[in-house]
């Protein structure tokens, strides 16, 4: 008589974390809405819970603060940057692997973003957190953080040591003020799409280098 295989647990197991993924996304997507809509500190945990009709406890499975559901989809958005620094070609200037690597980023970024939210969900919140101060002040420990997770790898690629070397912190210091005043001037804007916010980085990373080094005054210009 034939031999069957023994049934094994991988259907019911892919239910379930098809399951726990649908709850996270229903929850971040809730969060960031009513973050948008209501604000971020006057939105509840329980009521992004209440939301998705699940406990408060099930929402501290899947986030640990209001704060991590804030961020969530900031912290793929840099990941696919570092991702797509670290793999720049080693000939590349730092600043250029920067900006090509933010660049390339942005070009596919859409498809990652829509795999947990609306992209147009995500450019609002983007919007909120330069307009909210204490998202704003969270904003800038994060990028901090970061800074310096983007300086170790500069400083590696160039076979430098970040701690005694000041150029990969000072390289990277520019690059992420010039993306700072961007997110700033683009979240004034009326165009709140990736492409707009492409196109305004472009144009203030492109100026970094004369901006340092050119001289601004026009031929023949004198002080009065």
């Amino acid at each position: 008589m034939e031999q069957t295989e023994p049934s094994t647990p991988d259907a019911p197991t892919g239910l379930r974390e098809r399951k726990k993924q649908r709850t996270r996304e229903a929850l971040l997507r809730v969060a960031l809405e009513l973050f948008t809509t209501k604000g971020y500190e006057q939105t509840t945990i329980d009521e992004i819970a209440d939301a998705v009709e699940v406990s408060q406890r099930t929402f501290f499975r899947y986030f640990a603060s209001k704060e991590e559901a804030a961020f969530a989809v900031h912290d793929l958005v840099e990941s696919h940057f570092f991702t797509a620094l670290e793999a720049r070609p080693p000939q590349e200037r730092p600043f250029d692997a920067m900006r090509n690597a933010v660049l390339a980023s942005w070009d596919s970024i859409s498809l990652t973003i829509e795999d947990l939210v609306p992209v147009d969900l995500y450019m609002r919140i983007c919007q909120v957190i330069e307009s909210s101060p204490a998202l704003l002040a969270i904003h800038l420990r994060r990028s901090a953080e970061l800074e310096d997770r983007i300086a170790q790898l500069i400083a590696d690629r160039e076979g430098l040591d970040v701690d005694t070397d000041p150029r990969p912190r000072v390289a990277v210091a520019a690059f992420d003020g010039v993306m700072r005043a961007t997110g700033r001037i683009w979240g004034k804007g009326e165009d709140l799409s990736i492409t707009a916010m492409r196109t305004v980085a472009l144009t203030h990373l492109d100026q970094i280098g004369p901006a340092l080094a050119g001289n601004w005054r026009t031929t023949g210009a004198h002080r009065m």
